[in-house]
């Protein structure tokens, strides 16, 4: 007997067959390989390490982003690991502390890898403090809204560059004489402007999945380049073993440094917005509801790849959001695809060969390569930033110090060397510093003191908070609220009548709550004030606030097939159920999706689908909320800062 769908399992819980199982599993890896890679190159590059051990480290960092990614889509038993497709790598925001750190401790003159046990101590305790803290991580998300992770965003792509110029200038760096080093610069501006051009031309050519690949594809060509000009040297792939296996504390037993955590604990507690904005994302993709469980199960499983990143001589981890994009558009949702890619980084990290080749990537690529990942982080950090008010001196403040102070000792490092060793592990990295200013001024001017009422809307040009709010007369409230819902007035009406709020998110369910209330009449006179899709996509016809949540679908241009298609959808909509097809940007992933998820409503009885089209109606005036409120939603928040970082 065939079982019913409703006993089906959810589609991420579905296996493959083993064929497309083993090709999208792959695809992962693909996507993800560069951004793996890159982190191991620009640490032992920062810290001067030799051959040997930047193979070892290459090695060390694939078989534990395996390990990592099977305990978070898999998971280990009920509290280890979100069980979603998400791949997990080397976060780039511990970059240029662990740097930092391994700096500090090594003494002027001795083995480059002295500090890398203070390294690991840092990366072993941190992870240990992640795994425990999850559960109460929620509760601290609101010390981390967008005026943080933005500016921290920025700071990071911003102070990273140091480390890609220092890659891009080496060869000139080792020069005998002027001669050499004028040959060396062009030689090496040529591979890493040649690597950033390959970068830029494949994300013109191509979208999609060959658009992830960009990064991948220029090290590829530019060291193949290299390799044909004599410029790099393949001699240590043929002295590297077959196989071999990382072995637990191979430099050596940890050292753990309070100050080496505390800037660790800082970079952990940035990944862990990111890794919260990456959980909502994917859930969203894969269409799976996220309970505050799921973000501790997802932290948990962090902490442990980070504990284990610190004894198998790797490094911290969170999930990579260029995966999450890949999910998207490939729209398979199984989680044993991803699984599946983390025992292929097993095999790939149990092969020092492959390590070897990815070691001899000259540092002028890996430089143009790093520069090109770590620019785009910055921008996202303007992205973020760009949610803020800046008109909020308290706001300008807080971006213009911590951005000031991280770029004063990324540019000049030389000022740091008079302090002692353990505070040049915080004042000798920009991230550091500036991350930690950043989250003592927002603690100082929105959280020291009276707890300032969090804000809800600009009115008139003018901030108002949720004391403002439950102060409004109607009428004010009314006109602050009125337009999350076109030309009908009636759901702010009676969301007023619910004041006072003791919250934001009070607030928010306050205008579902009143639109779900509505009478049947009431709600068919609501759905038609919508404009249909047709009227707004194609003809451009609309109310301002609907033309501009418009804007958003990032669709791309139609074809006149698909809007002869778009035509004849609304129409057979309309037709059936007398009212305008209304749709939240937000929910349409792409062209197809658009179509199909159209005509999968026609099929829809009348009152499920006057239920759906309610629904639609929520899901925008949500939509609209979301882009009035200044700090209301902090997981929301911390979606925007993680999703497509890189």
């Amino acid at each position: 007997m065939a079982s019913s769908p409703s006993s089906a399992p959810h589609p991420v819980d579905q296996v493959p067959p083993f064929g497309k199982l083993t090709i999208l599993g792959i695809q992962h890896v693909l996507a993800f390989y560069a951004g793996a890679v890159v982190v191991p190159l620009v640490i032992a590059s920062g810290l001067g390490l030799d051959h040997e051990t930047l193979v070892h480290l290459i090695n060390a960092d694939l078989l534990t982003c395996g390990i990592a990614t099977i305990i978070q889509s898999a998971g280990i038993g009920r509290f280890i690991g979100v069980k979603l497709p998400l791949i997990q790598g080397v976060t780039f925001t511990a970059v240029s502390p662990l740097i930092a750190i391994g700096a500090a401790a090594t003494p002027p003159g001795a083995d480059p890898r002295t500090g890398l046990a203070t390294m690991y101590g840092s990366i072993i305790a941190v992870g240990l403090i992640v795994f425990l803290v999850a559960p109460f991580f929620a509760k601290l998300l609101r010390f981390f809204p967008p005026i943080v992770t933005g500016t921290l965003l920025t700071v990071m792509g911003t102070t990273l560059i140091s480390v890609s110029a220092g890659d891009i200038v080496a060869w000139a760096d080792k020069a005998a004489d002027d001669a050499a080093k004028t040959t060396a610069t062009y030689e090496a501006l040529g591979l890493a402007f040649g690597t950033i051009a390959i970068i830029i031309i494949i994300q013109r050519l191509f979208k999609g999945f060959m658009g992830t690949l960009s990064v991948l594809l220029g090290l590829l060509i530019m060291t193949a380049v290299a390799f044909a000009v004599g410029k790099t040297d393949f001699s240590g792939v043929g002295e590297a073993s077959w196989v071999a296996i990382t072995t637990p504390f191979y430099f050596g037993i940890p050292k753990f440094s309070l100050t080496a955590i505390i800037a660790m604990i800082i970079v952990m507690a940035v990944t862990a917005v990111e890794t919260t904005g990456d959980v909502f994302a994917t859930g969203e993709v894969v269409g799976k509801r996220i309970a505050p469980r799921d973000i501790a199960n997802a932290l948990r499983a962090d902490g442990l790849s980070t504990l284990l990143g610190g004894v198998l001589n790797s490094f911290p981890y969170t999930c990579f959001a260029q995966n999450v994009g890949l999910v998207r558009l490939t729209r398979v949702k199984s989680r044993w695809v991803v699984t599946t890619a983390g025992v292929f980084m097993i095999v790939l990290g149990l092969l020092p060969k492959a390590a070897a080749i990815v070691a001899a990537i000259p540092q002028p690529v890996i430089g143009g390569a790093s520069l090109a990942m770590f620019a785009n982080v910055a921008v996202v950090g303007i992205q973020t930033l760009s949610k803020v008010d800046l008109r909020d001196n308290r706001n300008a403040v807080i971006v213009s110090t911590s951005i000031g102070l991280a770029l004063l000792v990324t540019l000049k490092p030389g000022i740091v060397s008079v302090m002692p060793s353990w505070l040049q592990i915080i004042f000798g990295s920009g991230v550091t510093i500036g991350s930690l200013t950043a989250i003592i001024l927002n603690l100082l001017f929105f959280h020291i003191g009276r707890p300032a009422s969090p804000d809800v809307a600009v009115v008139d040009g003018k901030k108002i908070n949720l004391d403002d709010v439950n102060e409004m007369d109607r009428q004010a409230f009314v006109s602050a609220f009125s337009k999350m819902f076109t030309t009908k007035t009636w759901p702010a009406e009676r969301a007023w009548e619910a004041r006072p709020f003791a919250s934001v998110s009070e607030l928010r369910s306050s205008f579902e709550d009143a639109v779900l209330s509505a009478t049947p009449q009431e709600a068919e006179e609501l759905i038609a004030s919508y404009a249909d899709i047709v009227s707004l996509v194609l003809d451009g016809q609309g109310d301002e606030q609907s033309l501009a949540d418009t804007s958003n679908l990032s669709i791309g241009e139609l074809t006149d097939k698909e809007a002869e298609e778009l035509r004849a959808l609304a129409t057979a909509y309309r037709t059936k159920f007398g009212r305008p097809l209304v749709i939240c940007v937000d929910n349409v992933v792409d062209r197809k999706h658009l179509l199909e998820s159209g005509w999968r409503r026609v099929e829809h009885s009348p009152a499920r689908e006057a239920r759906f089209a309610l629904g639609e109606v929520i899901d925008i005036a949500d939509l609209r909320f979301d882009q009035l409120v200044a700090d209301a939603n902090p997981m929301r928040a911390a979606w925007d800062a993680g999703v497509e970082r890189f």
